[in-house]
């Protein structure tokens, strides 16, 4: 493995699992309130064009990390549907 890919492993980490711990919070709580739906929704598409970006590159640190993040996301969505109106 390259230190580019090696670089790219770590940062993917530490922003992909950056949203780990609102997810905890909003279902720890059950409120979504304070999640907006248009961020989430935002970066919900923006990580699937990273995804398709990845594919195209063919950069896999690139494709791994924006699918895990695009699954966090995910439950962000759903908690946002279940718990935002508080």
């Amino acid at each position: 493995m390259s230190t580019a890919d090696i670089v790219g492993q770590v940062a993917g980490a530490f922003v992909t699992l950056s949203l780990i711990p609102q997810v905890i919070r909003v279902y720890k709580m059950k409120s979504a309130r304070e999640i907006s739906m248009m961020f989430t929704t935002m970066l919900w598409l923006g990580l699937f064009g990273w995804i398709a970006y990845g594919f195209l590159r063919n950069e896999l640190p690139i494709i791994l990390w924006n699918i895990i993040g695009a699954a966090i996301t995910a439950s962000l969505v759903y908690a946002k549907l279940r718990y935002g109106r508080g």
